[in-house]
């Protein structure tokens, strides 16, 4: 589905943000910015002109397969790191350069004199700057454990003896409309007060680099066995590749937490205002090398919980009195073991069966539910597929329905099934609609499918039951005679207007009257102007940004679709509405159908005494304050969930965390889905900070800040997020760093990137408009972040920028990431930007012709086509759109650096402590 049929101006809250599992896309790059004249800069040559083989014709292959690796064509499948593949040992010949030592624990660089920043961000007249200088990135060595970074004094403060003093160059300032950011974000260098004097720059070099962290990480941490058989321990960033083993607490790949140490009180926890959140993916794909869940079948007896919290079975369960009796790890609660289960303990009185059973000795596995867990005490049918394609005139002109139609042949021999079926136990079903609805019968014994329609949109029934969802496999012969039939069906219609309301409220008739669970592919690419129930009108109201009312763009227009929501959560239908964008459209059609996926779901998330769970962002619905209800999950969502205190945490007993999922299988089977977690408790601040996350704190502030949208003024969003960033680094500097000046800036180890990072979230569109940006692109990028988890949010606000002119096509190795500045480009380089989302190739405009030949087979840089994928040629207008993405770089329509905000941070936190 085109996303603006589905967010346009009126966001259809309810069937996105409710479980209506929408699919996430690329999209190609919005419109070129006709209004802006392009500010162009010359750049130098790349420090790397030499190849490390020769281009041949055939590099367009090797390369294609290289970056097929990474996954960047898809949202749905995460853009892989460089480093991705089979683990093994770091191969720093990767590397643009061999790692440096260790830097000490305070970086100390050479003295310099800075200007201090203007009162105001964005402020116009900010001076002109020399063109930027061309850097490569290389790994630095890792930093020593629990470092506090500190970079150089920001502007006007003056830095102590060590590194000679070193000169930065800005790029130029872009033209256009000048917003403003709470807090005083500083617009650009200003001179200081007094006589002239030369103007000097704070190096973008010398303050802290996310493509160091990361890859200073994978130095030390990749291709390296994981084992969590320790509380509270940090694991691997999510952009190291790694091996996991799970031996008593649940993968990363499942949980994530903002820091893995808690504070011991609530006093501690609102000094810090670190955010005490968890993210959870709990059907996140777990790699072939690493061991898949294991289930437990207890028979008619089902599950062993506490009688008191109803905690599952765990390790964090303590058995006593020989075995008889065991106290729960949450609550405290003794309880006995049921006769089933008894088993005798050994001399440390542990469990005789320990490592026999994965409920004691790992951190997730899988529980058969009994019927007591099931709807109306009866097991479940299996889940069906329901196919509605959109037949309106321009679908069928533009040959999208017999697209869709020649691919659903083709992936319904994928239609998902249990590991040990020979076939799927998935039903299939057909609608077609414009202004009303067909059904179709494709029972097996017909010799051709019949066609019953529906005119009546405001009371939706379903004309048959015998026939609509049938087995593919049954009914192959049937089915591939209609998915044939539909374009030359509906050839001659000039029908343009469509319904979308009545299609879902069609489908969930269906599923109701077969009594599964089921997906509905809405295969749709208008706004439904149609009169009937759900119809929308355009409201891409600009004259609502930048004021209080700009949040009512983000909220539904009618309710209509909100309540169809609850009902597809309530019996477990979700829908993913199709992005119409030929080859994309169809990998992602293809990898929504294939891909594991739980329906009719039920999460609660369980914890010992001293803290719960508050408040839940993401993809779903809530009928009470413990229940996270889902239509479906699947492999690519994510569930974030904040805690807070009741009361006072041990450092003895730590914080424990259950997550426990109830789902059908994609084989009508009902199980438990069970994944723990044990973290620390510290009465030290330091212990606080050491164990952060900053992956999984953007992430939690970006669905935090997503979801006040919907009722606050995105510009006290924006305060929040600031003042919150300056309070965590003052508390830092106030209660754990060592003695200095006033003058420097200092941050703990684990949050040297959380300034850009935030940075990055300040200025994305969802919080800071932008001309070329659609209220619908807007509503949609909203949507997808509340269900992304820590990798899919970390690459998305920091993407990745590759030289691709530096490849290697003898080799599997991509280059090393590149810091998202226009300053990393050079004239004759080809990079590629990617994150997830969106992906672009930037050419500059002297590019060798043999690296062109070789990746275009065209001659030259004039003859790139560049409607063959979103391709950037420097100096031509799309370059606009482009630059949007380097975001350590001052915003085109607001929004600072990354130097800037590092600067209004510091401010922030130096009004703090005074």
């Amino acid at each position: 589905m085109a996303r603006h049929s589905l967010t346009h101006g009126y966001n259809l809250q309810g069937l996105s943000l409710l479980r209506a599992e929408t699919i996430a896309h690329r999209f190609p790059g919005p419109p070129p910015v006709n209004s802006v004249a392009p500010s162009y800069t010359s750049y130098p040559p790349s420090a790397q002109s030499s190849y490390a083989s020769p281009v041949s014709t055939s590099s367009m292959t090797q390369l294609g397969n290289q970056l097929n690796a990474l996954q960047v064509n898809s949202y749905g499948s995460r853009m892989a790191s460089p480093s991705q593949g089979p683990a093994g040992p770091p191969s720093v010949g990767s590397f643009p350069s061999p790692p440096r030592p260790p830097q000490p624990s305070i970086l100390q660089p050479g003295s310099q004199v800075l200007p201090p920043p203007p009162a105001t961000l964005n402020g116009p007249g900010a001076s002109p700057l020399s063109p930027p200088t061309h850097r490569q990135d290389g790994p630095l060595g890792p930093a020593p454990p629990n470092a506090q970074y500190q970079p150089p004094p920001l502007p006007g403060q003056a830095l102590g003896a060590g590194y000679p003093p070193q000169q930065a160059n800005y790029g130029p300032p872009m033209a256009g409309s000048q917003l403003s950011y709470p807090g005083g974000f500083p617009g650009g260098p200003a001179q200081m007060a007094g006589p002239p004097q030369p103007q000097k720059k704070l190096d973008p070099d010398s303050i802290p680099s996310p493509i160091q962290v990361i890859e200073n990480d994978r130095a030390t941490r990749g291709g390296q066995v994981y084992a969590t058989n320790t509380r509270g321990q940090v694991p691997p960033l999510v952009t190291t590749d790694c091996v996991i083993q799970d031996q008593g607490n649940a993968s990363p790949r499942y949980i994530r937490c903002t820091t893995y140490c808690f504070p011991c009180t609530s006093d501690m926890a609102k000094q810090a205002q670190i955010p005490l959140a968890a993210v959870i993916k709990p059907f996140a794909t777990i790699p072939s090398n690493e061991t898949p869940l294991y289930l437990v079948n207890h028979g008619e007896n089902g599950p062993v919980r506490c009688n008191r919290c109803k905690a599952y079975m765990c390790p964090f369960m303590q058995f006593i009195e020989g075995g008889r009796r065991y106290q729960c790890g949450f609550c405290n609660c003794v309880n006995d073991v049921p006769p089933f289960y008894f088993q005798h303990l050994d001399h440390i009185g542990r469990r005789l069966d320990h490592y026999e059973k994965p409920e004691l000795s790992l951190g997730s596995y899988e529980y058969v539910a009994t019927l007591d867990y099931c709807r109306n005490n009866k097991p479940p049918n299996p889940p069906a597929f329901i196919f509605m394609i959109d037949v309106s005139y321009s679908n069928i002109k533009n040959g999208l329905v017999k697209l869709i139609c020649e691919e659903l042949k083709t992936v319904l021999e994928r239609l998902p099934k249990e590991e040990q079926e020979e076939t799927s136990a998935i039903r299939v079903g057909f609608i077609t609609y414009n202004k009303v609805l067909h059904f179709f019968n494709v029972k097996s014994n017909l010799a051709q499918p019949q066609m019953m329609v529906v005119t009546d949109v405001g009371e939706v029934f379903v004309p048959l039951l015998d026939g609509f969802l049938v087995n593919y496999q049954e009914s192959q012969s049937v089915i591939h005679n209609l998915l044939d039939q539909i374009p030359e069906m509906f050839a001659d219609s000039n029908e343009n207007e469509t319904v979308f309301a009545p299609v879902v409220q069609a489908g969930m008739e269906a599923l109701k009257a077969a009594e599964c669970p089921g997906k509905l592919f809405i295969f749709h690419s208008s706004l439904p102007t149609a009169e009937a129930p759900g119809k929308l009108k355009n409201r891409d109201d600009k004259k609502l940004v930048n004021t209080d009312k700009e949040k009512l763009l983000f909220q539904p227009q009618t309710n209509v679709y909100e309540s169809l929501a609850r009902d597809c959560v309530a019996h477990g239908w979700p829908v993913a509405l199709m992005r119409l964008d030929s080859q994309q459209f169809l990998n992602d059609l293809r990898n929504d159908i294939e891909k594991k996926i739980g329906f009719d779901a039920i999460m609660r998330v369980r914890t010992s005494t001293g803290f719960r769970a508050t408040d839940f962002f993401g993809g779903i619905f809530m009928n009470n304050t413990t229940d996270v209800e889902m239509a479906a999950i699947d492999c690519d969502k994510a569930v974030t969930v904040e805690f807070k205190h009741d009361d006072k945490l041990g450092e003895d007993s730590g914080a424990l965390i259950q997550c426990a999922v109830l789902y059908t299988t994609i084989g009508g089977q009902r199980r438990l889905r069970i994944h723990n977690l044990g973290l620390n408790c510290s009465s030290q601040l330091a212990d606080l900070y050491k164990s952060c996350e900053t992956d999984a704190l953007i992430n939690f502030f970006a669905k935090s800040a997503f979801k006040a949208v919907l009722q606050q003024p995105l510009k006290v969003i924006r305060e929040i997020l600031v003042n919150q960033t300056a309070h965590m680094l003052a508390c830092y500097r106030k209660n754990c760093a060592s003695p200095s000046a006033v003058s420097q800036l200092i941050l703990p180890d684990s949050m040297k990137v959380l300034p850009v990072y935030m940075n990055c979230l300040l200025k994305n569109c969802v919080l800071l408009s932008r001309p070329e940006i659609s209220t619908d692109e807007r509503a949609y990028q909203r949507q997808l972040v509340m269900t992304m988890d820590v990798a899919d949010s970390q690459l998305f606000f920091y993407p990745q920028l590759l030289p691709i002119h530096t490849l290697d096509v003898k080799s599997t190795m991509l280059p090393t990431a590149l810091r998202c500045s226009e300053s990393r480009l050079s004239e004759e380089g080809v990079f590629l930007l990617a994150n997830g989302l969106n992906m672009f190739l930037w050419l500059g405009v002297s590019s060798p012709p043999e690296l062109i030949q070789g990746i275009f087979n065209v001659p030259s840089f004039a003859h790139i086509n560049t409607d063959m994928l979103t391709i950037v040629k420097q100096r031509e207008q799309p370059e606009m759109v482009f630059r949007q993405f380097l975001v350590e770089d001052k915003g085109l329509y607001g929004g600072s650096s990354y130097v800037d905000f590092l600067c209004c941070v510091h401010k922030e936190i130096c009004q703090l402590l005074n």
